[in-house]
């Protein structure tokens, strides 16, 4: 169970795929990070902060 064990999840030795927008080329991988992250920022925006609730109660 070394470190070896858990060194590649998912096998490495073949190509990536890429998504080709007119002059935009960009990994999947890459896609799904940047969506992740634009989903993350739209759901910190849209949800309320924890304990605001608490803090008008108390007003």
């Amino acid at each position: 169970m070394g470190p070896t064990l858990y060194a590649a999840l998912v096998p490495l030795d073949h190509p990536d795929y890429y998504f080709h927008w007119h002059f935009i080329e960009i990994s999947a991988a890459n896609a799904i990070v940047i969506g992740l992250m634009l989903v993350t920022f739209v759901a910190a925006l849209l949800l309320p902060f924890p304990g605001r609730r608490r803090r008008k109660q108390n007003q």
